[in-house]
This record gives structure tokens, C-alpha cells and sequence, in this order.
């Protein structure tokens, strides 16, 4: 079959020898946690951190990591805006003139 970018469905060599690294369709995958599974890749053995056995967001316990005190800082950050905002509506309130103040 012809058509713009030639035939294609007369290719006898679809990849260029000597080039591609081996590929492993059998290639085992270990888990930190200790879960070890198959699949397709260039490497015969791969080591992960984690896996869909351990990763919180497919085991459904997701943990909230605040190493650096972070949502601390987030929450005093908030309640200071907070502060100083009702401080300018309260300062604000005091120096407005009175109605009819300034008439003579």
C-alpha cells in the first residue's frame, strides 16, 4: 500500500541492527517494600522505591509528610494576614470622619 510517506507495508527490517540495547520481556522489577513483579526492559533487574503496593495514592493511606513544619508556618502566616487585617479595618474605622464633620 502507497501513500505520502511511501510503502509501508512492505518493510522488511523495522529497526537497524546493532543499535538497540537487549531488551528483557521478562525483566524483574523489586520493590523497596519487598514486592517484586515482571516487566519489559532494557535492564535484566531493576530496584524502586516504591511501587502500586506502596504508593500512598494507590493504597488509599495517604500521609501528610511536614518535615520542615511547614503547614505551622502556613497557619501563623494566616492567622498574622488575619490580624493585620482587622487592625486596618479597626484603624480605618477610627480616622473616617463623621457624617456632617466637616460642614460649616
Amino acid at each position: 500500500m502507497h501513500n505520502i510517506y511511501g510503502n509501508l507495508g512492505a518493510r522488511k527490517d523495522p529497526m537497524k541492527k546493532d543499535i538497540h540495547p537487549k531488551y528483557y520481556p521478562e525483566a524483574t522489577v523489586s520493590c523497596a517494600c519487598g514486592h517484586t513483579f515482571k516487566a519489559g526492559s532494557t535492564l535484566p533487574e531493576m530496584k524502586v522505591e516504591i511501587c502500586d503496593h506502596c504508593h500512598p495514592f494507590y493504597t488509599g493511606k495517604e500521609r501528610l509528610l511536614d518535615t520542615a513544619g511547614r503547614i505551622e508556618k502556613f497557619k501563623a502566616r494566616r492567622l498574622k494576614a488575619e490580624a493585620t487585617r482587622s487592625d486596618k479595618k479597626m484603624r480605618g474605622s477610627l480616622h473616617e470622619p463623621q457624617k456632617g464633620a466637616n460642614k460649616k
